[in-house]
């Protein structure tokens, strides 16, 4: 069964890392770079297990679009949103015999050097992908 892991962040998130941050403190580039290769090795030994489907990391909530309706029609509406504290920063999907090994994957990935204020509070959720017309199951 395949699985998503879903990454969170915040813009206030990706603006320390780029150093442009108001209220959080800035990465360096060795705390980014202790990142990037986390997630590199990661990757790569789930590729080599051959449970890794896709991965891939997200831009900034300052560059999204959303699309809602409203009377009938699309309205867009450009991010960030002061509304959503936490959003999407990127993905993970797995291919794996059992729900407990997705988990036990996002558990792997949460161990990935933070930034400099540390990890409390980030989280990753895990979901089964649903494939065909199955009912979801409530």
């Amino acid at each position: 069964m395949k699985y998503m892991i879903l990454l969170y962040a915040s813009q206030q998130d990706y603006e320390a890392m780029q150093g442009k941050s108001p209220v959080k403190e800035a990465w360096t580039g060795e705390q980014l770079g202790a990142m990037a290769a986390f997630m590199e090795k990661f990757h790569q030994e789930i590729a080599e297990s051959g449970e890794l489907v896709d991965a891939h990391g997200l831009d900034a909530p300052v560059h999204t679009r959303r699309i809602q309706m409203r009377g009938g029609v699309p309205v867009v509406t450009d991010g960030p949103y002061s509304e959503a504290q936490e959003v999407l920063a990127g993905y993970t999907i797995v291919e794996c015999p059992s729900f407990d090994r997705a988990t036990e994957l996002a558990a792997r990935m949460s161990q990935c050097p933070p930034g400099p204020e540390g990890a409390e509070g980030l989280y990753t959720d895990v979901r089964p992908i649903i494939e065909g017309h199955e009912y979801v199951d409530v």
